[in-house]
């Protein structure tokens, strides 16, 4: 069972869990049909993005195979550490200089390990992932304490 997240153009992200037995042994960057993912996207086509697994190991493309591989990384993909002497200040636009790690990375075909894929969309289908996932398309209802501190301000 894959979690599935299909990104928009817009930046829209829809969710869905599917077994998708069609996508093991792709890797990134391989396109494929949307009937591999579901019924209901036939006419879509997505290109794999990225990965990861159950531990949150990330997929990287220049790893071959599907294992786990130790691999000396700078800040980016699969590294977000600050160094010591950066401190925990917030700093805008931070990428630490010289900072590398030896971090722990999954290869890049797709293997039942992974638990998570990330799918961009290359061709529309005949309907709109809006009208796939209705759901999924709710705008966010308000929390109560913003709607209690309305109610106060306007009494004032």
């Amino acid at each position: 069972m894959f979690k599935i997240n299909i990104a928009e153009k817009s930046g829209k992200t829809y969710h869905l869990e599917s077994e998708g037995k069609d996508i093991i042994d792709k890797s990134l960057h391989d396109k494929i049909e949307g009937t591999d993912v579901s019924n209901e996207l036939a006419g879509y086509e997505f290109e794999i993005t990225g990965a990861s697994d159950s531990s949150g190991f990330t997929s990287m493309e220049n790893v071959e195979g599907t294992g786990l591989k130790k691999l000396l990384l700078t800040y980016g993909k699969g590294m977000h550490k600050r160094s010591r002497r950066e401190g925990k200040k917030p700093v805008s636009n931070f990428k630490p200089k010289g900072l590398r790690m030896r971090k722990t990375v999954r290869g890049k075909v797709i293997s039942p390990a992974i638990v998570q894929i990330n799918l961009k969309i290359l061709k529309e289908g005949n309907k709109k992932l809006s009208e796939i996932f209705p759901e999924q398309n709710q705008p966010k209802p308000e929390p109560e304490w913003k709607k209690a501190k309305a109610e106060v301000k306007a009494e004032e």
